[in-house]
């Protein structure tokens, strides 16, 4: 049920950008218990004039390399997981492609579970 939307700046390689979504979803798979197969990653690339950030926000120091990972989820997660799949997430991106921990913005929006039709006009989850 998640969606996963990726925006990174324009330039990274298709192995990359496959790496990313790979990661955010076994993180999900782990620490959210999402089902083998519920994976919907969208990954944008941005020039460096539509990609704007703060490189120092919470005195965090950000890269050229910062990857912006949006979830939605339904509000069914506690504190607890949500903190593992942070850092779940910044631990396998740091594995792999590479991406520092400083790098890694996560933002989840939760919904609630009749939100979702996952195809033919049906609220699969009513």
């Amino acid at each position: 049920m998640p969606l996963v939307r990726i925006s990174l700046r324009a330039g990274k390689s298709e192995a990359y950008r496959q790496a990313v979504g790979e990661g955010v979803y076994q993180a999900l798979r782990e620490t959210f218990n999402v089902p083998d197969e519920d994976r919907f990653v969208v990954v944008s690339e941005h020039g460096a004039a539509d990609f704007q950030f703060s490189k120092t926000y919470m005195d965090i120091a950000r890269s050229d390399d910062l990857v912006i990972i949006q979830i939605t989820v339904s509000n069914t997660r506690n504190v607890a997981q949500k903190q593992a799949l942070y850092a779940r997430i910044a631990e396998l991106l740091a594995r792999e492609p590479g991406v520092r921990g400083e790098d890694v913005f996560i933002n989840l929006i939760e919904v609630a579970k009749e939100n979702w039709s996952f195809g033919n006009g049906i609220a699969q989850y009513v």
